[in-house]
């Protein structure tokens, strides 16, 4: 074997590995990966009492909902009364009487939103069968949260508002008391709503109990009601592809032949492809001192 024919495979290995560097696609990745879904919640009634049995030697807690929902998927409930057992002799207490009791939660990847409404409503405690603690004609409350929207929470008191017997004006400067003597002392509060950047929250009524009607064997009923209460939160956003980073941009290198060109045009954004690029010209580098150092040879 002379230096000749050892010299021309080197040099044709060398160009040739130039050009399968230059035409190999750049690494990268692929596929999205989705932001979650949104959450709702609603509720017409929320009820959280303590009642003194025997001049509070009992103590029997009471909580309640009426009609609680909560997505994602789809939810609505519609039941117009709420009784508890057990603190009235043994009878039942019916806490809530409406003609309208509904509450609606929807959510998915788009946005998520939630709804409560009531409409002639009656609220009974333990102790007060015959005296309604609040009558309403009319609640709403509704929170929406879509995607890529600033959260929006509405709450609305229509109509009259009876509490322990009297009619109630109700401020939205701070909680309105009424207190009834031998009876009990109620505190409503109005329309009370709240946003965040990814959260929203309403409700129509907030009232805080405390009773002492002195028969029935009920010696003091506190605690706390909500009426209409409305919650949502927005869905995650997306995470960003991988594959759409700023900064970097496709790469153009241009082939000396017509039948290289085409697979050459372009390398892609992966990052790679510096490395790729300088490898291989590297290699041609090397392929051109080879085919010099042989024409060289067959010269001399």
């Amino acid at each position: 074997m002379n230096s000749n024919t050892f010299r021309m495979p080197v040099a044709a290995l060398f160009a040739t590995g130039a050009v399968a560097l230059l035409a190999a696609p750049p690494a990268s990745a692929t596929g999205s990966h989705p932001g979650g879904e949104g959450k709702a919640s609603a509720v017409v009634l929320r009820a959280g009492l303590d009642v003194g049995l025997l001049n509070k030697t009992v103590h029997v807690p009471l909580k309640a909902t009426l009609n609680e929902v909560s997505a994602p998927a789809d939810a609505d409930k519609t039941a117009l009364t709420v009784a508890l057992d057990g603190v009235e002799g043994g009878k039942p207490v019916s806490v809530l009487r409406a003609d309208v009791a509904t509450s609606k939660a929807t959510a998915d990847e788009d946005g998520a939103q939630a709804e409560a409404n009531l409409a002639k409503a009656r609220v009974h405690v333990p102790g007060l069968p015959d005296l309604s603690l609040i009558e309403v004609e009319k609640v709403t409350s509704k929170a929406v949260c879509a995607m890529g929207a600033k959260p929006v929470a509405s709450s609305n008191v229509l109509g009259t508002v009876t509490a322990l017997g009297k009619k109630v004006t109700l401020s939205a400067d701070g909680p309105t008391k009424v207190e009834v003597p031998e009876v009990g002392l109620v505190s409503l509060e109005l329309s009370a709503t709240e946003t965040t950047s990814s959260t929203a929250a309403a409700t129509a009524l907030r009232l805080k109990v405390s009773v002492n009607p002195l028969h029935l064997n009920v010696a003091e009923v506190e605690g706390e009601i909500v009426l209409a209460e409305a919650r949502c939160e927005s869905p995650a956003a997306p995470a960003p592809s991988p594959s759409s980073k700023p900064g970097v941009k496709p790469q153009t290198v241009a082939s000396g032949t017509a039948g290289t060109e085409a697979g050459l045009a372009e390398t892609g954004g992966g990052s790679l492809t510096p490395y790729v690029t300088g490898g291989a010209l590297i290699l041609l580098g090397f392929g051109a001192a080879a085919l010099f150092v042989t024409r060289r040879g067959r010269a001399s």
